[in-house]
């Protein structure tokens, strides 16, 4: 166990782009702290492992196939949800994606549009499908005086763009923006929309995110541009989900935590 607290206590959470990474730090921190998880990710197989440990852990976990830039698979994602656990409390959307970092026209305009779908129009459905079942809840008397939480996993590149990733940059501009303005718009029904803005972390899109070949020396460049001399953990981002999902934030919307090491200051 990380930590004793059990701020999530029954509440029910899907976290996107699970089966690794970031997302299954999110996954299992939010397990341990009581909350049930659908784990969901592209990678069936993966999400299962990463329920399977969960509930190995004494949690409770169910593992969807989910391809987030898809509405019909959002939509059966969200409806697993509430098959499984009877309702939703929070959504996390951590599944993204990243070009290489290179010279931005040598980006071709699939792998633009692939940027695109999976780290903005994947927040676009996941409001679709989430807001309405939080707004049938509290119709319901269900919402146990809370409206739902969003978190969107957006990035430092949105505050502090690096070279060479400028079309991902945009998209985690547009997912720092956008979490305002559903912040604004869902706050009078009780509904928090936040984000978290990682820095550079040893996740599997590392290699796209470095210039030039993942090496020791590559990530020491990147390590010397953060005040606190050291690349993210999942741990560092998971902990910072579960805060902005639990009640000690409840008076907390459109924030886009930086959970950086001083990179942004």
């Amino acid at each position: 166990m990380t930590s004793g607290m059990k701020n999530l206590q029954d509440r029910v959470a899907i976290v996107t782009g699970a089966g690794g990474g970031f997302g299954e730090g999110i996954a299992k921190l939010f397990a341990e702290r009581g909350a049930k998880v659908v784990v969901a990710d592209l990678r069936l197989e993966a999400a299962q492992g990463v329920a399977a440990a969960i509930r190995d852990a004494g949690g409770e976990a169910i593992a969807v196939l989910a391809d987030v830039t898809q509405n019909a698979s959002v939509g059966a994602m969200v409806a697993a949800a509430v098959e499984a656990y009877g309702r939703l409390d929070i959504l996390v959307n951590n599944a993204g994606t990243t070009h290489k970092n290179r010279p931005m026209l040598e980006v071709d305009e699939a792998t633009f549009d692939r940027v695109y779908q999976t780290n903005v129009k994947s927040i676009y459905l996941g409001a679709v499908h989430a807001v309405p079942q939080f707004r049938r809840q509290a119709a319901a008397g269900q919402s146990k005086g809370k409206g739902g939480v969003i978190i969107n996993i957006a990035s430092t590149a949105g505050v502090r763009p690096r070279p060479g990733l400028s079309w991902y940059n945009g998209s985690k501009g547009a997912a720092i923006n956008l979490t305002k303005g559903m912040a604004v718009e869902l706050a009078p029904e009780g509904i928090r929309v936040c984000a978290v803005n990682p820095v550079m972390g040893a996740t599997g899109l590392i290699q796209d995110f470095l210039p030039g070949e993942d090496s020791e020396e590559t990530r020491a460049k990147i390590v010397a541009t953060i005040p606190m001399g050291r690349l993210s953990t999942a741990l560092d981002i998971a902990k910072a989900t579960a805060f902005l999902a639990s009640d000690e934030a409840e008076f907390i919307t459109g924030v886009a935590l930086e959970v950086d090491g001083g990179r942004c200051i």
